[in-house]
């Protein structure tokens, strides 16, 4: 099983995303998360640092800049998904993946707190 560092570049942008209100609070995030096409044309005008910020966990031993870098994403790419973050917590804790399960949770409980 991989391992994963916490992402605190990602987590700093859920909560940025969060406090100017770019989320959807009601998705199916089996449509919703982003695919490979989805990151691939990302990348077309992004940087591989603003792709990672999307991605709450960090594959050790995975190389930077590659898409096996970067895990546990929480958005569309443009908005921080309510259902994403709920898929993370769950993924996270079924892998024993702590720090990643615990920030997700915060995050979403900013969310819920922000959102009313």
């Amino acid at each position: 099983m991989a391992r994963y560092a916490l992402n605190e570049d990602a987590v700093r942008k859920a909560r940025q995303l969060i406090d100017a209100k770019q989320y959807v609070l009601d998705s199916d995030w089996g449509v919703a998360q982003p695919r490979a096409d989805d990151e691939n044309s990302y990348l077309e005008r992004h940087t591989w640092a603003e792709l990672a910020e999307w991605h709450l966990g960090l594959t050790e031993g995975a190389s930077d800049e590659t898409k096996a870098r970067y895990a546990f994403v929480y958005g569309d790419l443009r908005r921080l998904h309510r259902s994403g973050l709920i898929a993370v917590v769950y993924r996270a804790s079924s892998w024993k993946h702590k720090d990643v399960e615990l920030a997700a949770h915060d995050l979403l409980q900013h969310l819920d707190k922000v959102s009313g």
